[in-house]
């Protein structure tokens, strides 16, 4: 059983990430490569991963066991969904984290002579890592993050709501089956005895779309405390992409467009021009463009929060994506006071 004790500081601090974590998703994606027999939904995927992983990201396969410790210096926490801030971040690693966490995953076994330069921090190792981390991304990861991205906006929606309507605690309640909530305790159950006190620090609670069976957490308790926890699947992993998600998206695509059906789907419950640029992998003055022309179409509503724009589906954006990509009906779309509505002549 893994236990977190919540102060009440900690209960005011709960959160949960804007969206999937794309260094827990190499991790947990690996695992899933890793595990034999193969997982029944993600075995075309994983088929599809491991014809055409090149040798270098087999490297990263070493750190990853389907089952038990994985180094946590994998998963740092950047605040992104960039990968490549978060590829930074990995590879800034301190030479003392390396070496403990993989004395602690190589822990009764030989290491691989690779993973012993590694722990002890040499330049070449940890570039070998950066090289093996960014081949794997590349192959089995970036070429699904749109429609990774969507399946999880979809759960965190409905996460969202159940915040919403029942507040933090009620959120906890529902997180997951195997999740309890005894105030001031949550509970997962799991093989190991774990006892997270947050003592203040809150808990960030991330949806995961690789994360398997149940929820899970860091090793190191020092770490700042976030707690994965898998989406509800509707669909195996999409072949390429949002468009493959459903039958669905593809009307969607014949009656919007290829672009501008994709930035409707990135927006989930709410989005910055940026953040639909990088969700989707263009410019964000096309994303700007294209999030105009639904704006106008009555599609989109926008607003500005700070120095941003937020973009979200509006009650017929809404309606469209549940009818044409088959969705259950997502958390209302956001709602803008009326006096930082975004007409059509401002920038988006």
């Amino acid at each position: 059983m893994l236990r977190f004790h919540f102060t009440s500081d900690d209960l005011a601090r709960v959160r949960i990430a804007p969206g999937p974590d794309p260094m827990w998703e190499v991790l947990l994606s690996a695992h899933v490569v890793n595990q034999r027999p193969s997982v029944p939904m993600f075995a075309a995927w994983r088929g599809r991963v491991l014809s055409g992983l090149p040798p270098a990201a087999r490297m990263l396969l070493r750190l990853a066991p389907p089952r038990g410790y994985s180094p946590d210096f994998l998963t740092p926490l950047t605040g992104t969904d960039d990968f490549e801030t978060g590829l930074d971040a990995v590879l800034s690693t301190s030479r003392s984290r390396l070496g403990t966490d993989l004395a602690r995953l190589t822990r009764g076994t030989r290491p691989h002579l690779w993973m012993r330069d590694l722990a002890s921090g040499s330049a070449p190792a940890v570039r070998g890592l950066g090289v093996a981390m960014r081949a794997y991304y590349e192959q089995a990861i970036g070429p699904y993050w749109s429609g990774i991205r969507a399946a999880v906006d979809l759960d965190r929606a409905a996460r969202t709501r159940a915040w919403v309507e029942g507040g933090t605690e009620q959120a906890l309640r529902t997180l997951h089956p195997s999740v309890r909530w005894e105030h001031p305790v949550l509970s997962v159950v799991t093989a190991a005895e774990r006892d997270v006190d947050l003592a203040g620090r809150g808990l960030l609670i991330i949806p995961s779309y690789f994360c398997l069976r149940a929820p899970i957490t860091l090793a190191d308790p020092e770490l700042p405390p976030v707690l994965l926890y898998p989406i509800v699947h509707e669909h195996a992993v999409p072949e390429h992409g949002l468009e493959a998600a459903s039958g669905g998206g593809r009307q969607l695509t014949a009656l919007l467009g290829r672009t501008r059906a994709s930035v409707l789907r990135a927006l989930g419950t709410g989005a910055t021009t940026s953040e639909i640029a990088q969700r989707l992998a263009i410019s964000p003055a096309s994303a700007s463009e294209h999030a105009t022309v639904l704006r106008n179409a009555g599609l989109v509503a926008s607003g500005r929060e700070r120095n941003s724009v937020i973009h979200a589906p509006t009650p017929l954006g809404q309606t469209l994506l549940d009818g044409c990509v088959g969705q259950s009906p997502a958390a209302p779309a956001l709602l803008l006071p009326p006096r930082q509505a975004v007409t059509a002549a401002d920038p988006a």
